[in-house]
C-alpha cells in the first residue's frame, strides 16, 4: 500500500530499551477533498530513510499495516493498528510531467468538416 502527500513533520529517532529499539515518525497530509494527517513509523534500519527530507516535499511512502494484540493487567484484550513505511520517496511534481511530451491546446486542431452522416459507423458502442 502507499500513502502520498506533502509532509508535515519528520520526528527524531527516538529509542527505546536496552536492546536499542529505534523508532521515527513521520506526518504527511493528504492532498485530497477532506485531506488527512497521517503518521507514519520507520523503525530499526529504515529510520535513517527519513534523513533527506523536510517539511513541505511531496512524497509517497510505501507501508504496510501492523496490528497487535495486548492483554492488560485487569485482563482485558485491546488491540492497537500501526501504519510502518519501508520505502519513501519524492513524489512527482503535479506540474513536472516531464517525461511526458507536451500537449497542444485543443483549439489547435481542426474540426472535421466532411462527415457524412449515411457513412455506417463500425464502433461496438
Amino acid at each position: 500500500m502507499e500513502v502520498q502527500g506533502r509532509i508535515k513533520m519528520v520526528g527524531e529517532t527516538q529509542t527505546f530499551g536496552s536492546n536499542g529499539f529505534r523508532k521515527r515518525e513521520i506526518v504527511v497530509t493528504t492532498e485530497e477533498q477532506y485531506p488527512q494527517h497521517i503518521m507514519v513509523e520507520f523503525v530499526q534500519d529504515k529510520t535513517d530513510l527519513l534523513n533527506s527530507y523536510k517539511e513541505g516535499q511531496q512524497v509517497k511512502i510505501s507501508i504496510n499495516l501492523r496490528g497487535r494484540e495486548w492483554v492488560n493487567p485487569q485482563g482485558e484484550t485491546k488491540y492497537f493498528n500501526s501504519i510502518q513505511g519501508w520505502r519513501i520517496e519524492a513524489a512527482q511534481s503535479e506540474a513536472g510531467g516531464e517525461n511526458l511530451p507536451p500537449v497542444p491546446p485543443a483549439d489547435a486542431f481542426e474540426p472535421a468538416g466532411d462527415l457524412n452522416e449515411d457513412d455506417h459507423d463500425d464502433l461496438p458502442f
